[in-house]
């Protein structure tokens, strides 16, 4: 299968490699604004491909993403100093409004996966400008909280002494500070959690249960307070996506995806369960959350379409005055 990353910096390189590693696709090509580092880039990975299979990977153009299953855009810039969400996310949607109608153009039935910080809105923004060339929004699928329901899982999995695979949870809402952990649907090799629990003599406290909700949330925060930015966590994700498309293995991940209506909010984008496939996007799973959980979510959906009308809103005030 052929891959297409449209910028290379850490997080898109990380992912090229672990494409290669995983062995997911066999042809996977590399655009960047900064060619020098993305020739690199495909240099470096193509010299570890002797130690796993062939895999075709080199620099190249829009015109290169021809034939593309899976186009993945991690391209965007950094937060400056005294910058504001709002000013990076303009920035950002402006880098997107060039790229997504020169890769329609090239691969117009690929499956775009956005990477790209904030996901929620900058999925939204990029399913908008994919709409205008006739890209369903199915086929527009943000990495949401797939990290954060990994590290949920993870963490579960290490308290109960058991292998993180057997941990069914989810994380969901936005990617950020208001994400939603659902403990109330959380299951253990097939049984619900308070069953696992009272079979195994294992507490569960309240107390545990906080510090494990603020490790998920706050993990970001302290690797990037470590080592400056997050990579191989997120780019683990994007293979993963990846890798069920390519097989279609019709997986269940929380990605982030435009819906018209989540607890009352109208046309937002953000994490939930999605049915992934071959094709993309192919449902959401309908959660039963309890009444602190929805209103968690809601919270949640809220922030994000907030911040959404904020931008739609600047965004006309300074085509007006242009």
């Amino acid at each position: 299968m052929k891959v297409g990353i449209i910028g290379n910096g850490l997080v898109g390189s990380t992912a090229a490699y672990a494409l290669v590693m995983r062995r997911a696709a066999n042809e996977i090509v590399l655009i960047d604004a900064n060619e020098k580092r993305s020739i690199a880039e495909a240099a470096d990975i193509q010299h570890a491909v002797p130690f796993i299979q062939a895999t075709d990977i080199y620099h190249g153009s829009y015109e290169d993403l021809t034939g593309s299953k899976v186009i993945i855009i991690a391209a965007g810039v950094s937060q400056k100093p005294g910058e504001t969400r709002l000013m990076l996310l303009e920035r950002n949607a402006v880098i997107l409004k060039a790229i997504i109608p020169n890769a329609v153009k090239y691969a117009p039935n690929a499956i775009f996966i956005i990477a790209t910080n904030p996901v929620d809105i900058i999925t939204h923004l990029c399913a908008e400008i994919a709409a205008e060339y006739g890209v369903p929004s199915s086929r527009v699928i943000g990495t949401g909280t797939t990290l954060d329901t990994a590290r949920f899982r993870a963490l579960l999995g290490k308290q109960l002494d058991i292998d993180p695979q057997h941990v069914h949870g989810y994380v969901i809402g936005e990617h950020g500070d208001s994400e939603v952990l659902v403990w109330s649907n959380i299951g253990i090799g097939g049984l619900p959690i308070d069953d696992f629990l009272k079979f195994r003599g294992i507490e569960l406290t309240e107390e545990i249960k906080r510090g494990i909700d603020q490790d998920v949330r706050n993990a970001a925060y302290k690797i990037i307070d470590g080592k400056g930015s997050t990579y191989y966590g997120i780019g683990g994700a994007i293979v993963r996506l990846v890798e069920v498309i390519a097989r279609d293995n019709r997986a269940i991940l929380t990605v982030c995806s435009r819906t018209n209506n989540i607890e009352g909010v109208e046309d937002v984008t953000l994490a939930l369960p999605h049915l992934i496939s071959g094709s993309g996007d192919s449902g959401t799973l309908s959660l039963q959350l309890n009444e602190v959980e929805r209103i968690a979510l809601r919270k949640s959906a809220a922030i994000i379409r907030e911040k959404i009308d904020e931008y739609q809103n600047n965004y006309s005030k300074k085509l007006k005055a242009v």
